[in-house]
C-alpha cells in the first residue's frame, strides 16, 4: 500500500517531537507517543546517501566559501503561523514570498494562525517581518483536499527585506536535471532554524495541473517542517523553479534506495503561480480565485501523495 504525506507537522509535546501525521492521519502507522523515547523515527523520506548538510558542511566538501554562501541563500527563511512553521523564501523581489500553501492552510482548509510571519538570518541577525495575510495568492486554501500539485502559495510581506537578494525565477523543469534543494525548516536541524543544503536530480514529471504548474519526482533528502523549501538550478546566482510539497512512499519513515514506490516531490513555478508572483512582485496583488477552489478535486488516497506540512511547536 502507498502511503501519502506533505512532510506532516511536529507536534513537541513534553520535549518529545511527534508527528501530527499520528494523529491527523491515522492511516500511516506511527509509534505511540508513550514509546517515542524508544524509538527512532526518521521524519520524512529519505534514500540512504545522507547528503543533506548544513552551509558550512556543504561549503567544505564543495570547496566553497561558506560565509558567501549563506549570503547568497539569504533569502531562504521560516513561515511562522502561530505555533507552526514551514520554509519559504524571497522570490523575484524582497517582500514576495513563495512556500506551499498547507503552510498557511491546514487539514480542514482553515487558516493556522491569524497572524504569520517571515523570518530569515542575515549577518547574524534574525530578521522577522510580519506576511500580509491579505494577500496570499493560492492554488488552493484548502490543500489537503485536491491534488498535490496545487499546493502553492505567493504572499507579500508588510514590508520589504532590505540587503537581500531574492531568488530570481530559473526556467522550465525538465525530468533528470541536477538541481539543490536549499531550505530552513527541518525539524532535525537546529530546532528548524538552521539552513541546510543538497545537491540532487529532478526525476520523472508526475502531474500537470489545471493552471500550469507541474509535478516532479526528486531525491534530495529533506526533513519535516520543510516544505514550501526552495529547489534550485544554479548555486552560483540561485534562481528558484519549484517548491517542496511532499512524499509518496511505500515504506515510510525508513531509508530506502529512491525509486517510483518511495521518492520526495516538488510542484513547480509555472503558470498561475508564476503569473502570482510576477504580479506580487510588480507590487499588484491577483485577486483572481483559483479555479481549483471553485470545482476542487478529492484526491484519492490511493494517489499516495503526502504533504509536507508545517512544524507545531508547543
Amino acid at each position: 500500500m502507498s502511503h501519502r504525506g506533505r512532510l506532516g507537522a511536529v507536534v513537541v509535546v513534553s520535549g518529545l517531537a511527534i508527528s501530527a501525521q499520528a494523529v491527523a492521519m491515522p492511516l500511516i502507522a506511527r509509534p505511540q507517543a508513550a514509546h517515542i523515547a524508544d524509538t527512532q523515527v526518521t521524519p520524512i523520506v529519505l534514500f540512504g546517501k545522507g547528503s543533506r548538510r548544513e552551509v558550512e558542511d556543504f561549503a567544505a566538501r564543495n570547496k566553497l566559501d561558506p560565509k558567501e554562501l549563506k549570503e547568497r541563500f539569504t533569502a531562504s527563511g521560516l513561515v511562522e503561523c502561530g505555533i507552526a512553521h514551514g520554509a519559504g523564501q524571497l522570490t523575484l523581489a524582497d517582500d514576495v514570498v513563495t512556500t506551499a500553501a498547507h503552510v498557511f492552510f491546514d487539514e480542514r482548509g482553515a487558516p493556522r494562525a491569524k497572524t504569520c510571519s517571515f523570518v530569515i538570518e542575515s549577518g547574524r541577525k534574525q530578521v522577522k517581518v510580519p506576511i500580509d495575510l491579505s494577500s496570499i495568492v493560492a492554488g488552493s486554501k484548502d490543500p489537503y483536499a485536491i491534488a498535490a500539485v496545487n499546493d502553492w502559495a505567493v504572499a507579500k510581506l508588510s514590508k520589504p527585506i532590505a540587503g537581500v537578494t531574492p531568488y530570481a525565477l530559473a526556467g522550465a523543469a525538465k525530468p533528470r536535471t541536477p538541481v539543490s534543494f536549499v531550505a530552513r525548516g527541518h525539524i532535525d536541524w537546529g530546532e528548524g532554524r538552521k539552513l541546510s543544503m543538497e545537491r540532487c536530480m529532478l526525476h520523472d514529471q508526475l502531474t500537470v495541473g489545471p493552471e500550469g504548474t507541474r509535478e516532479f519526482s526528486f531525491d534530495c533528502e529533506t526533513g519535516d517542517g520543510a516544505s514550501g523549501g526552495a529547489v534550485v538550478t544554479d548555486d552560483a546566482a540561485p534562481a528558484i523553479g519549484a517548491i517542496l510539497v511532499g512524499w509518496r512512499s511505500n515504506k515510510p519513515f525508513r531509508s530506502a534506495p529512491f525509486s517510483q514506490t518511495h521518492y520526495n516531490f516538488v510542484v513547480t513555478i509555472e503558470g498561475a503561480f508564476k503569473e502570482a508572483v510576477v504580479a506580487a512582485a510588480s507590487k499588484v496583488v491577483a485577486a483572481r480565485p483559483s479555479a481549483t477552489d471553485k470545482e476542487p478535486k478529492v484526491e484519492k488516497l490511493a494517489d499516495g501523495a503526502m504533504r509536507s506540512g508545517a512544524v507545531l511547536h508547543r
